[in-house]
């Protein structure tokens, strides 16, 4: 258990979760991909397992995305933060192109020194 614990995309899905409602400060483009990851996985096995169960499943999937809304906008923030971007910039997720906008600024490189949002998140992560 202690080593599936130690695998990075949990270490940084636990990490989103701890940090759920921290919509302040920068996470570095590592965490924020391996959280991803982590997302990508969990949501998978939860989708099979809900599909199995019909309609009970549908009502937990449902449970499951509500859930996981406040820590994934938070880790997204924060990563907007990174690139010395405000939040507000995922407004543009609720057009078809802004996506795409959205997806360029999560993949390009944090800000190098300390920005508006706080040190590099680079340089303490462990």
């Amino acid at each position: 258990m202690e080593n599936f614990l130690n695998l990075p995309f949990v270490k940084a899905f636990l990490r989103m979760l701890a940090n759920f409602s921290d919509f302040k400060g920068r996470t570095s483009r590592n965490e924020y991909w391996w959280a991803f990851l982590g997302n990508f996985i969990l949501s998978l096995i939860v989708g099979v397992i809900c599909g199995l169960l019909g309609t009970f499943g549908t009502i937990l999937s449902w449970i499951f995305s509500i859930a996981l809304l406040v820590p994934g906008l938070a880790i997204s923030v924060r990563r907007l933060h990174d690139t010395n971007r405000s939040g507000l910039w995922l407004l543009l997720c609720l057009t078809g192109i802004g996506s795409i906008v959205i997806l360029v600024f999560e993949i390009l490189e944090g800000d190098e020194g300390d920005n508006q949002y706080g040190p590099n998140p680079k340089y303490s992560e462990q």
